[in-house]
């Protein structure tokens, strides 16, 4: 084959034992409106670019962080882009998010949301 095929990052899943509470906690911090609402499928996605999706995982594990070995290890994280690392890390904790206890970087606040997956604000 010499041509490579359209190939389009339409979006990331993250699965949680609420789908429609995480996506709730997602659009409150990321401001997208749901494409898709059911059950155990939850889909946000704004008007350009790749969404996020929450399917049903009865059996989820959070993620430990920062990894020790031998417990449930981070299979991905979001990065976020802020203005004020202060503001938009108090606006996602006054939606649901925690902060992590561990921070690697001055200019990174690593946080969890509801379902314990970690994602990064930075500058």
């Amino acid at each position: 084959m010499s041509e490579r095929p359209r190939i389009e990052l339409i979006g990331v899943v993250l699965g949680a034992p609420d789908p429609r509470g995480l996506a709730t906690f997602y659009q409150r911090l990321l401001g997208w409106p749901r494409r898709s609402d059911e059950e155990d499928w939850v889909t946000l996605r704004p008007a350009h670019g790749a969404g996020l999706s929450f399917q049903l995982e009865d059996r989820h594990l959070r993620p430990t962080w920062p990894h020790v070995p031998g417990t449930q290890q981070m299979q991905v994280h979001l990065d976020l882009q802020v203005d004020d690392l202060d503001v938009a890390s108090d606006y996602a904790v006054s939606v649901g998010a925690t902060v992590a206890e561990f921070q690697p970087q001055d200019a990174v606040r690593v946080h969890f949301d509801p379902a314990g997956h970690p994602f990064c604000l930075f500058l």
